[in-house]
């Protein structure tokens, strides 16, 4: 079995002011660890033999402190992190909690906070007791009967009993029986490991004090634990003390011993499922020391722990490191892209599309219970913001590397300029002719740039200085013919500045298509999340309701029909709510805002970009009403 860590480590101790802590090396470990977690954790009396347990649970045959005298060894609570054995891309999580009832701690308090956190933070947890299951041992787990003082299921209504929330919650349960050495028989037939359980939880009928408190753990073990399962070791627990098992003078009792704690082992891995929250979603290590961090600080506050809360605070803080994590896959490979800038626009919204679709993919797969779409819609605008920054870098590079073309091409014709070749009848028309030559080849060179056309309008527009000179000075053209020119040259500026401000539009337009298929690539994400959560909700409704009909079956049989009217009703109210909470509608709505948003902000872009259209077609229009009637024909 392949370890995560070496060792186990302290994970929840006590510190000087005498309130639980989380050690924050162990928290450190757990973020590490981004695969689903099975989380089992074992509780018991102290000195009962609960770390040589998950010691083979480890597959190892030392890790967890052992102890041969009646001073209890470990102390808060120890993790130790495994590959699981039978899942493929799983951890098992092992805690081994301080055993209860330890006489030189002498605080219960402590004892049931310990419990409880076991109870919280496992998807198995394992009851370890000696002897048999008697009125004894069914009155030492009296901490479950504490359960629903110490832990609520929501923080609405603090006086309303929502215990029978706590099956949405609570772990699987096995109770161990350590050096058990009665026959499984009731009433001389033989009966399996799990039906001695449930004898052993069988209520009595009466209302006398003593069958109420007789019946009152058993009723919360059943009500807590509706699936729970029964393991019993046939041999002393002495033994798991000894140094060397090969040491026994009888191989074959150490074989046999082996056999058993290895059956225990496969017994365990095969009843221990995935941890999981409210609703289904699969807990992780790092979402398990987070919710280890807010459970022990609420303990330690003097509140009481909320489950729904804990899952709030944990939906909290999934989602803003998801919508980090996103961001941080698409800025990675727009970064990557950099180093190729200037590229065409099409390839830059292209390689956006596809790591825009990638960073919502790596945020889907964190985020949990974003039901108004507001940490996906924080991503969405994130990326449009950074895209809108890379497309201005793309653009300042291909304004640079346009602007160098022009430069390198029209080096001649500053050198003229310099020596005062155009200043001579005819040098306009040569001037022209240059400018001509300069234009078409530039246009060869940078017509794939995004600010070719821009670039080369700045250019005409500073030029037309220099030609304004060259053509007044021009003394083999007339007044008329100069004018006529000059026309000719507005006439040529406006035309480019026509055509930059089309290909501003055609870019905005090609910018505005990449967006909208990333838009509709993340709505089908977003769906198919939604989906995957509804039909994770389905299952968790159909588990719960499954069992409390068992239960309910279950009491019927034993002639408890107030109890079973009871659990009707629990049943009924169940129904309602799963039925109020049933999410098909939000997540409609949420897609819907989503989409009208997007059209919303695509509508206000092509009505800006109109504007701008407008206002320039006005100037043209302005500017050829101006001219003299002689001049508007040529134009």
């Amino acid at each position: 079995m392949k370890s995560h860590m070496d060792k186990p480590v302290c994970f929840i101790d006590t510190g000087s002011d005498g309130k639980l802590r989380v050690q924050q090396s162990a928290l450190q470990m757990l973020q590490q660890i981004q695969q689903p977690v099975v989380v089992v954790a074992v509780v018991g009396l102290y000195r009962t033999g609960k770390s040589y347990l998950m010691n083979r649970l480890a597959g190892k045959q030392s890790g967890f402190a052992l102890g041969s005298t009646i001073e209890s060894k470990t102390k808060g609570i120890w993790m130790w992190c495994v590959s699981h054995p039978t899942k493929a891309g799983t951890t098992l999580v092992l805690l081994d909690t301080e055993g209860l009832g330890d006489v030189d701690r002498g605080d219960p308090k402590h004892d049931t906070n310990i419990f409880s956190l076991a109870v919280l933070l496992s998807s198995t947890l394992v009851y370890n007791s000696r002897g048999t299951i008697d009125n004894k041992a069914v009155m030492d787990l009296q901490y479950v009967t504490e359960l629903s003082d110490c832990i609520k299921v929501k923080s609405s209504d603090e006086d309303a009993d929502d215990s029978s929330e706590f099956v949405k919650f609570f772990p699987s349960f096995i109770w161990a029986v350590r050096d058990f050495t009665l026959e499984l028989k009731i009433d001389g037939k033989d009966v399996t490991e799990d039906e001695y359980l449930e004898f052993a939880l069988k209520l009595k009928h009466g209302t006398t004090r003593s069958v109420i408190e007789y019946n009152f753990p058993r009723e919360c073990i059943q009500k807590f634990f509706p699936s729970r399962k029964c393991f019993t070791f046939p041999f002393p627990t002495a033994l798991e003390n000894m140094s060397s098992l090969e040491s026994l003078n009888s191989a074959d009792i150490s074989s046999e011993f082996l056999k058993v704690t290895d059956h225990f082992c496969q017994f365990v891995f095969h009843d221990s499922c995935v941890k999981r929250l409210k609703d289904g979603h699969t807990v992780t290590g790092r979402v398990l020391g987070h919710l280890a961090k807010t459970y022990v600080d609420t303990i330690s506050s003097g509140a009481v722990p909320c489950l729904e809360n804990a899952v709030i605070a944990m939906a909290t803080i999934e989602n803003e490191a998801a919508v980090k994590e996103g961001l941080q896959v698409y800025q990675s490979g727009m970064e990557k892209l950099k180093d190729s800038f200037p590229l065409e626009l099409k390839n830059v919204s292209s390689e956006h599309q596809h790591l825009s679709s990638t960073a919502t993919q790596a945020f889907m797969k964190r985020s949990f219970r974003d039901t108004d779409g507001k940490y996906l819609k924080s991503l969405q605008e994130n990326i449009i913001k950074l895209f809108d920054e890379y497309l201005c870098q793309n653009e300042q590079a291909s304004k640079k590397r346009c602007e160098e073309i022009l430069s390198s091409l029209s080096a001649p014709m500053m050198k003229k300029l310099k020596q005062g070749f155009y200043t001579k009848p005819g040098g306009y028309d040569l001037f022209c002719k240059d400018l001509e030559d300069i234009e078409k080849k530039y246009n060869s060179q940078a017509n794939k740039e995004v600010k070719a056309e821009e670039v080369l309008e700045e250019f005409l527009k500073q030029k037309s200085v220099d030609s304004e000179a060259i053509l007044q000075a021009d003394k083999k053209l007339s007044e008329k013919e100069k004018k006529i020119k000059k026309e000719k040259e507005k006439a040529a500026i406006l035309e480019q500045e026509i055509k930059a401000r089309d290909e501003k539009q055609r870019q905005l337009e090609e910018k505005m298509e990449a967006e909208k298929q990333s838009n509709e690539e993340r709505m089908r994400q977003m769906k198919e999340k939604m989906d995957e959560e509804m039909r994770l909700q389905r299952e968790e409704a159909e588990r719960v309701m499954d069992r409390k009909l068992r239960e309910q079956a279950d009491l019927l049989e034993r002639s408890f029909k107030e109890k079973a009217d009871r659990m009707s009703q629990e049943i009924e109210e169940f129904k309602r709510q799963n039925a109020e909470s049933n999410r098909a509608g939000e997540f409609a709505a949420i897609l819907e805002n989503s989409k009208r948003r997007h059209e919303e902000e695509m509508a206000m872009m092509m009505q800006q970009r109109r504007e701008q259209m407008m206002g320039m077609q006005q100037r043209a229009i302005q500017q050829i009403i101006l001219r003299p009637s002689d001049e508007c024909c040529i134009s």
